[in-house]
């Protein structure tokens, strides 16, 4: 429904079943996040389900738990509703870290199942997954990732390989992704700048440069920096640039660098032109590699 585009006016029977039936949804399956794909809430301007919607499931959510833990998610918020949902963007992300949390809301392939996109293999692969996932938690915000299943609820093979590609890296890198917070920058390298501005309610994924080895993200949990590079190193190194000797980003010390799988340690300098580690070799680094910075 487009209220913006000239059509009618939904009937107040129609809101008051559409309020109903969502409250019902509510109090059955306590969710523990809503989405809705709507500007700002479901019938807004015209009705006020929406703001019952959201009233109700927030008193739920601190009913249930102590605390509000309850999240709903709209797009093309303004300021001031951005305070009291989550901001959505569909098939994109922000070019900066943004000051409350966020999500991207995207799809390995088309909202809903389409065995033409598997005759020719165009999925997003694993590593195009992870490298997103990287860019949007240094940025402050969540991925949200659909996955299309068919008509019997399974999915095919190519997915299969997908999710297990996502759920290796994941296994041993995830402690540079869950529970961090976004660093004094969000990344540097060469695919910075180059991204499209978002379009309506999304649409700028995939429209910047490549990610390479030299593309880094940066989260942090507690005392620890991790910058994730996306891709390859140059003849096993990697330079950090934001964390040249004397830069502002990071003015203490460096005192230990080393691989979040496993844990080993790096050799490392730190000059002027930035911090250089050395990466073992026989590393898998075609997808990205994490790597933990300890003061």
């Amino acid at each position: 429904w487009n209220w913006g585009n000239g059509v009618a006016v939904p009937s107040a029977e129609y809101c008051e079943k559409f309020l109903k039936r969502t409250i019902d949804l509510i109090d059955t399956y306590e969710p523990d996040l809503l989405y809705f794909d709507d500007t700002a809430l479901p019938l807004w301007p015209v009705n006020d389900a929406g703001l019952k919607i959201a009233a109700h499931m927030y008193n739920k959510s601190i009913f249930r738990k102590g605390t509000m833990q309850a999240v709903i998610t709209g797009k093309v918020l303004t300021e001031e509703q951005q305070r009291c949902m989550v901001w959505d963007i569909e098939r994109g992300q922000s070019n900066k870290i943004e000051a409350l949390p966020w999500q991207t809301d995207t799809c390995i392939g088309s909202w809903h199942y389409d065995r033409k996109i598997l005759d020719r293999h165009g999925y997003k692969t694993a590593r195009t997954v992870i490298h997103t996932l990287a860019d949007v938690v240094s940025k402050n915000g969540n991925l949200m990732l659909s996955i299309p299943v068919k008509g019997d609820g399974t999915i095919d093979a190519d997915e299969r390989k997908i999710v297990e590609g996502i759920g290796k890296w994941m296994k041993l890198h995830s402690e540079a992704i869950y529970a961090t917070r976004p660093w004094k920058l969000f990344g540097e390298g060469p695919a910075i700048g180059s991204d499209a501005p978002i379009s309506a309610q999304g649409f700028n994924e995939g429209k910047g440069k490549p990610f390479t080895g030299e593309d880094i993200r940066f989260t942090v949990k507690g005392d620890y920096l991790y910058a994730i590079a996306l891709g390859k190193p140059v003849d096993n190194k990697l330079t950090i640039r934001s964390l040249a000797q004397g830069s502002a980003h990071y003015p203490g010390e460096i005192s230990h660098v080393e691989l979040v799988a496993g844990r080993k340690s790096l050799e490392h300098k730190r000059t002027s032109e930035g911090l250089t580690v050395t990466i073992p070799p026989e590393l898998d680094t075609e997808t990205g590699y994490a790597i933990r910075i300890l003061p």
